[in-house]
C-alpha cells in the first residue's frame, strides 16, 4: 500500500511539472513572439535600395565596383545605390539624407554612418540623436530602415552602445559584428580605417546576411 501511495505521489508531482514547465515554454514563446518585431517586409522587383554612409560606403580605397553597395546589388539583385561621402559626419548625413531619399525614391535604407563622429570625438550623444533623427525621416516616408553598427576608438571595442539603443528603440535590424571584426583584421583593410576589396566583400556578405535573416531577401 505504501509503495502504490509512493507511486500515485510521484505520479501527481511529475504530471504537475509537466503542466508548469508547458506554461512556462507558453510564456517564453509570447514573450519571445512580443520581442521579434525586428522582420522586414519582403523587397519587391524592382526596389531600390539607399546605402547611405560615410567613406566605408562610397569605398574608399577601392574602386566603386569594388565598394560594398556594388557587391551587395551583385549579391542580392537588387539595385543599390552608393550614397556614401567620405569624411561625413552624422551632423552632415542628416543635412543631406532627405533630398537622396526623395531622389531615389527606395524601398530600404542601409544607414550606415557615425565613424567620422567616432574618430573626431564628436559627442556620442547627439550622433545618436542626428541617426534618431534620421531614421524618423525615412519612417515618415515609409521607407524600410537597418543600421550597421561602427566599434569606438579602443582597441578591440564593439560597436558603440548607441547603435544597439536606436534598433531598440525603433525596433530596426542592426549588423552589429562585421564593421568591428573587419577593423581588427589587417588582411581586410587598406589603410587603418577603411577596407580592401576582400573587407568589402565580406562586409556586404554580412549586410546581405542581415537582410536575408530580416525577411527582406528569399
Amino acid at each position: 500500500m505504501e509503495r502504490l501511495l509512493q507511486v500515485v505521489v510521484e505520479f501527481h508531482y511529475s504530471n504537475l511539472r509537466f503542466k508548469l514547465m508547458k506554461g512556462w515554454i507558453i510564456v517564453i514563446a509570447l514573450l519571445l513572439s512580443a520581442c521579434g518585431g525586428k522582420d522586414l517586409n519582403a523587397l519587391n522587383m524592382g526596389d531600390v535600395i539607399v546605402a547611405f554612409g560615410d567613406s566605408l560606403t562610397a569605398g574608399y580605397g577601392v574602386s566603386e565596383d569594388k565598394a560594398y553597395p556594388a557587391v551587395l546589388s551583385e549579391l542580392t539583385g537588387f539595385e543599390v545605390i552608393n550614397a556614401g561621402i567620405s569624411g561625413e559626419t552624422t551632423e552632415e548625413g542628416l543635412q543631406r539624407l532627405e533630398s537622396v531619399l526623395d531622389k531615389e525614391n527606395p524601398a530600404l535604407l542601409i544607414l550606415f554612418e557615425g565613424g567620422n563622429d567616432i574618430l573626431q570625438n564628436k559627442s556620442l550623444d547627439q550622433a545618436k540623436a542626428n541617426l534618431d533623427a534620421m531614421i524618423s525621416i525615412a519612417k515618415e516616408k515609409n521607407i524600410q530602415v537597418v543600421l550597421v553598427g561602427v566599434p569606438l576608438k579602443q582597441v578591440f571595442s564593439s560597436t558603440a552602445a548607441f547603435y544597439n539603443e536606436l534598433s531598440e528603440e525603433h525596433d530596426l535590424p542592426i549588423e552589429a559584428k562585421v564593421v568591428a571584426s573587419l577593423l581588427r583584421k589587417p588582411a581586410m583593410k587598406s589603410d587603418s580605417v577603411h577596407f580592401n576589396v576582400a573587407g568589402y566583400r565580406e562586409l556586404a556578405t554580412a549586410i546581405a546576411a542581415m537582410l536575408r535573416e530580416a525577411g527582406a531577401l528569399d
